[in-house]
């Protein structure tokens, strides 16, 4: 009750004051389960993602939205169980078992599945590398995936600003059901799994026209932390002289380490499949 509540109250503000458009609402079955597979630019993307769909979508949100302290995380708590989002431990191994078995059980009572399949926001603005977890969840839940291209949220409200911009538009676009009913019965074959999640994020790339990088956002987050760190120490990066004046360059968001994966027009190519799950962390695509 209290989702729709919240939706009712929300729907006619957020579309007063930022116009957001939609694109393909026809794409998203009316009835039976279906996984809403989404690009995740910015927190925005919880509001206006749901935002034009009849139907109540259940996410799979980070546990920390559940277990913040004091009045915002009292609010936070609050506001996220009040929608029906379903707090995941991303901590890996067993935690991830639960949040699969999870997502599942959504999909048997026939309802929208709402997961993110970088596992975390883009930090640049850039689309990266899915973690497999969504793929299990449409061979186990038996389930089509419905790609969720989230465009302008990123701008809208990036990394670290609180409040979004008021001049930004921003859109969603659904895009046709991806049926994966020739894999079932291979939830447990590694390449298939990675095939699959490959083909998700190969459409949404198409759907919202960013760039793609074949390593894990995570990675690249923790590359872009490691590289402001060095410059607030002032260590100078490999090849530069000490005290040049020009910034320290960044270590390349495309690449990785032992040449596992580079930048690339889109996923699924030779060196996905040849990578398969060798990365830690790629058994699920929970919210960050």
């Amino acid at each position: 009750m209290f989702y729709w509540v919240v939706k009712a109250i929300l729907k006619p503000v957020l579309r007063v004051v930022f116009r957001p458009w939609t694109e393909g609402v026809d794409n998203v079955p009316r009835t039976g389960p279906a996984i809403i597979a989404s690009n995740h630019l910015s927190f925005s993307d919880h509001f206006f993602g749901p935002l034009p769909l009849p139907r109540r979508v259940t996410f799979l949100a980070k546990a920390e939205y559940f277990t913040g302290t004091g009045l915002k995380g009292l609010v936070s708590k609050a506001f996220f169980r009040g929608v029906g989002q379903i707090p995941v431990d991303r901590s890996g191994g067993k935690a991830s078992e639960r949040a699969l078995r999870t997502g599942l059980r959504v999909l048997r009572e026939g309802k929208l599945l709402g997961i993110y399949p970088e596992g975390t926001r883009t930090p640049d603005g850039r689309l990266y590398r899915g973690k497999t977890g969504v793929a299990r969840l449409a061979l186990e839940g038996r389930a089509p995936v419905i790609p969720c291209a989230m465009v302008g949220t990123f701008e809208l409200q990036p990394p670290g600003r609180i409040w979004p911009r008021l001049h930004i538009r921003p859109g969603v676009r659904f895009g046709k059901p991806l049926d994966f009913s020739r894999y079932y019965g291979l939830e447990t074959d590694r390449l298939v799994l990675r095939a699959v999640t490959d083909e998700i994020v190969y459409a949404l790339m198409k759907l919202s026209g960013q760039e793609y990088v074949d390593i894990y956002a995570q990675q690249a987050k923790a590359d872009l932390q490691a590289a402001r760190k060095n410059a607030k120490a002032g260590v100078d990066a490999p090849g530069q002289p000490s005290g040049a004046d020009e910034p320290a360059p960044k270590t390349p968001v495309g690449s990785v380490a032992a040449g596992n994966g580079s930048a690339a027009t889109g996923p699924g190519g030779p060196e996905s499949l040849a990578a398969a799950d060798s990365q830690a962390g790629d058994s699920a695509g929970w919210d960050e």
